[in-house]
């Protein structure tokens, strides 16, 4: 066995530089200073007889070897808080800290229903929350950096433990006086292409909006511009175009105040999922069932959101 072996801290420098591909951004993720962060990096190598990361004045670039050193580092580090979780789940559950992603087409909308429950029922609960794309989130959950993520299926998430919470119908969202006298479904046959605003890659709403209209040249035509639900529901108002949003975000009220109607979507695939997800084999799994719970509960206390499937 080697006579040394890297502290989970150098490998946590390692990461943070991997992440943000420079020094000062780095440092001030693992909340220390800029040189204590590429001291430790420099004691890592030296001390293992490799070089990890090529420093220059503007790039920051990893080596071969330190780019599968990095991958190494992310098992290693995620191993180590499971260390920790597994004593957690031994007492009381969700208390501490958890650390939960939450996509952008979820967060506005359920959140504000949760966290006022979490805060009453579970007061020694210390909840973390990162807003994200879900392919950013699911990135951080298998690096270690999140505990579980709130997120729309389908989506490929990789090997990871889920519980559905209620399904979210999708509904076309479009100027009230067009057409004069809206149908109450809204067949996608009936959606012009070239008005279809949609989010820009990178939100699963976009996907799961093509996928319940199952017509190719919508997903060749959209408009794929829209960084927010709120953006584009601003657009749609001022008659630039249709949406596709999901019956949440209408429950919470962001038609309000506008001047837009709004239809369910009538096909096969005019919903999606609303689950927690979270690392498989997880030792908190239980926890994260519980409270899988509590959110379809906070989801089911106020009428005008969808009922748990």
């Amino acid at each position: 066995m080697s006579n040394y072996l890297p502290t989970l801290k150098q490998l946590q420098y390692l990461v943070a530089l991997k992440q943000h591909g420079h020094f000062g951004k780095a440092a001030d993720s693992c909340f220390v200073t800029q040189s204590t962060l590429s001291a430790g990096i420099r004691e890592l190598e030296s001390l293992i007889g490799v070089t990890l990361v090529e420093r220059t004045r503007r790039v920051v670039r990893f080596t071969a070897l330190g780019d599968r050193i990095v991958d190494k580092a992310h098992r290693v580090l995620r191993e180590a808080e499971e260390l920790t979780a597994i004593a957690e789940a031994s007492g009381k559950p969700l208390t501490g800290e958890l650390r939960m992603s939450v996509i952008p087409t979820i967060a506005p909308f359920l959140l504000p229903r949760l966290l006022p429950r979490l805060r009453s029922d579970r007061p020694e609960l210390k909840l973390y929350l990162r807003e994200e794309t879900t392919q950013a989130a699911i990135e951080s959950l298998r690096h270690g950096a999140v505990d579980c993520v709130l997120l729309a299926l389908p989506f490929p998430t990789g090997e990871v433990d889920s519980e559905i919470l209620f399904q979210d119908r999708l509904y076309v969202a479009f100027p009230r006086d067009e057409p004069s006298d809206p149908p109450e479904w809204v067949d996608p046959d009936m959606i012009d292409e070239s008005k279809l605003l949609l989010l820009e890659d990178g939100h699963c709403l976009k996907d799961h909006a093509l996928a319940a209209c199952n017509r190719t040249d919508l997903r060749a035509n959209a408009t794929m511009m829209g960084t927010s639900l709120h953006t584009l529901i601003q657009m749609v108002d001022n008659g630039l175009g249709v949406t596709m949003i999901p019956e949440m975000a209408i429950a919470s009220g962001i038609l309000d105040h506008t001047s837009i109607a709004a239809r369910p979507v009538q096909s096969e695939r005019s919903s999606r999922d609303i689950a927690l997800v979270w690392r498989r084999n997880s030792p908190r799994e239980k926890e994260f069932r519980l409270l899988a719970g509590i959110l379809r509960e906070a989801a089911e206390a106020n009428g005008r959101l969808p009922q748990a499937a």
